[in-house]
This record gives C-alpha cells, sequence and structure tokens, in this order.
C-alpha cells in the first residue's frame, strides 16, 4: 500500500501536515496555531500495488484545539 495526502482545505495545511506514504501515518512538520487556522480539512488516497492497482479514499477533519486560553 501506498498513501498519498491531498485537498488541503486552507491550501496552508500542506507545509504543517504529511504523511507517511508506507505507513499512512499522520504526521505534523510545522507548529499549529489556534489563531491562524482552527479546522484543517484533507484527503487521504490508499492504492495497492496490484495489476490494475485499486485506490480508495478517506475524508480527514483536524481540530486545532486553543489550549493557552
Amino acid at each position: 500500500m501506498t498513501y498519498t495526502v491531498t485537498n488541503f482545505i486552507p491550501s496552508s495545511g500542506k507545509d504543517v501536515i504529511s504523511i507517511n506514504s508506507n505507513t499512512g501515518e499522520i504526521l505534523l512538520t510545522g507548529a499549529l496555531d489556534f489563531e491562524e487556522v482552527s479546522v484543517f480539512d484533507f484527503r487521504i488516497e490508499a492504492k495497492d500495488k496490484g495489476t490494475p492497482a485499486l485506490s480508495s479514499h478517506c475524508r480527514v477533519e483536524l481540530e486545532v484545539v486553543d489550549v493557552n486560553d
């Protein structure tokens, strides 16, 4: 299986969210700030290595919680 992440809303999500293409683990690559963006919405696609390759996708919504207020 290989995993990819696409369709970030807002598009700035691609700067702070990534995915391990082998395991599907979602990783943060930068700091999240509730005051800048409170929700990230993106899509993950999983594709097998068969012939023909089959794929599926899911929608992920990441809500950022403001912990310093």
